[in-house]
């Protein structure tokens, strides 16, 4: 049997982390077995639906590699792929309406004054259990409320006695008592189906084979069964993913910043980074490496080794990750990406390309870049204890000595490339009988006004060319001074 997985989403906003890794799980599922990923749009809920967003959907996935094989694009012969455009074509009534015909559901014509009286508190919880009072109407009552035109849903008809047990493939068997189930409604009275409903009928219809969603869905499973045994339907397989909490182990949520995909695209991380790092919030593979292709994702994955335990979103450890696929790229694609971020801090004519270069090891995010090279614009102002460094033996005093003995030598420099600067530093350190650190330290600092820089003195000098080096080195002799 083919594998079919598909991923479901409203069209309600940003891609949250947690529909993402979703969306990567249904398709990692499919991709590891040959099996196809397919894209459904869930817009049942109009109310909540956000102009735009079906956009967002299909660009996310397109930037994340999580191409579907069917979409509302691209028909696989179970289309549409909109859950709207299957209301009007009324797939939806129809499957309704045999429920009916069989009691396994029925006609509500409650109004939410009545609804309203039926909440009750347990265990300091507001809870609607509705009392299948519509369930005894006569057929006489059915026809003529709908003959009159009275609003009504459609409910599904569960037992109240005995339980109900299904299986995950993740969490075992978990069985619930039937008293606990509500007779959740199907079709609600604008005519549209319920996510609950639809996504049954829909997930049947397409031949999804494997179900993978988040975990707060296990309370509502035994009512999918419910309807998959209704109909005579073979049950798919479930896995339910984990919760996603945040570094203080409260559900991921739009507080914490970087709850979307988008969030994480506009503070600085790549794609690649996100789709990785999400891959392995509930999944793990068998050995101690981290760093994965989408492709490698494929091919290593195995739902049977997804956990249980909520898992969390590391805000450090993401921008680690994305660090390391920044080391990793090659020049010329970091180039035009670093580019922008570089002119935030650098109007000046320096060799942009040469200080990309010095940062692309050195930075986890796009953002880290105008704070690490503003220096090359600007000598910032800068404490003299800067100098003082107890492992190169310096201090505003030594430092002030090297400097001036320095000077010279640098003003005597005709050629200023990165590779001559350093042999010239390093003839007059053998020279004098220094340590290399007690030099250059002194020399970096004077030309950067920082501690940390992206590059060596020598390296730094080059850039700012020698006009501009030894105006700073001056200026810094006149500080120390």
């Amino acid at each position: 049997m083919k594998i079919r997985t598909r991923y479901a989403p409203s069209p309600t906003g940003r891609m949250h982390v947690g529909n993402l890794r979703t969306a990567l799980y249904a398709y990692l599922i499919a991709k590891h077995e040959g099996g196809d990923f397919i894209l459904r749009i869930e817009d049942t809920d109009q109310v909540r639906q956000v102009e735009g967003a079906v956009d967002i959907i299909n660009r996310t996935l397109e930037e994340t590699g999580l191409i579907p094989d069917e979409s509302p694009d691209k028909d696989g012969g179970v289309g549409p792929y909109v859950q709207s455009e299957r209301v009007a074509a009324g797939i939806y009534r129809k499957y309704a309406q045999a429920l009916i015909d069989k009691g396994e559901a029925y006609y509500c014509f409650c109004t939410p004054e009545r609804l309203s009286t039926l909440t009750q508190t347990i265990e300091g919880k507001e809870i609607n259990i509705y009392d299948k009072h519509c369930l005894h109407l006569s057929k006489e009552e059915i026809e003529k409320n709908l003959a009159s035109g009275m609003p009504y849903v459609i409910r599904q008809n569960n037992p109240q006695e005995g339980t109900t047990t299904f299986h995950d493939e993740l969490y075992g068997d978990v069985t619930v008592e039937n008293k606990e189930l509500d007779d959740m409604i199907l079709i609600k009275s604008d005519g549209f189906p319920t996510y609950n409903f639809a996504n049954v009928v829909d997930d049947h219809l397409m031949g999804i084979t494997h179900v993978i969603r988040g975990n707060e869905y296990i309370s509502s499973t035994p009512k999918y069964n419910r309807l998959y045994e209704a109909f005579g339907w073979e049950i798919p397989k479930y896995i339910h993913c984990p919760l996603i909490t945040d570094e203080d182990h409260h559900k991921l949520s739009k507080r914490s910043g970087h709850s979307s995909y988008e969030d994480l695209i506009e503070q600085g991380f790549l794609s690649e980074a996100v789709v990785n790092f999400i891959a392995l919030l509930g999944w793990s593979p068998d050995s101690d490496r981290e760093i994965f292709s989408l492709k490698e994702l494929v091919d290593q994955f195995d739902y049977h080794r997804m956990g249980r335990s909520p898992s969390v979103f590391d805000y450090t450890k993401l921008r680690w990750m994305n660090g390391e696929y920044l080391k990793a790229m090659d020049p010329e694609a970091f180039y035009p990406l670093a580019e922008p971020w570089l002119k935030k801090s650098i109007t000046k004519d320096l060799d942009l390309r040469k200080i990309a270069e010095m940062v692309r090891t050195r930075i986890e995010i796009w953002p880290d870049i105008p704070d690490m090279v503003d220096f090359f614009e600007k000598l910032p102002a800068y404490d003299v204890e800067l100098f003082r460094h107890k492992k190169m033996k310096t201090n505003p005093e030594t430092a002030l000595t090297v400097l001036r003995e320095v000077l010279p030598v640098l003003e005597d420099q005709s050629s200023w490339t990165n590779d001559d600067l350093f042999a010239a530093l390093k003839a007059f350190i053998q020279e004098k009988g220094y340590k290399n650190g007690y030099v250059l330290w002194p020399v970096r600092i004077a030309v950067s006004g920082k501690s940390v820089t992206p590059a060596g003195a020598t390296e730094i000098l080059e850039i700012l060319g020698k006009e501009e080096s030894l105006e700073r080195i001056r200026t810094s002799i006149g500080m120390l001074s």
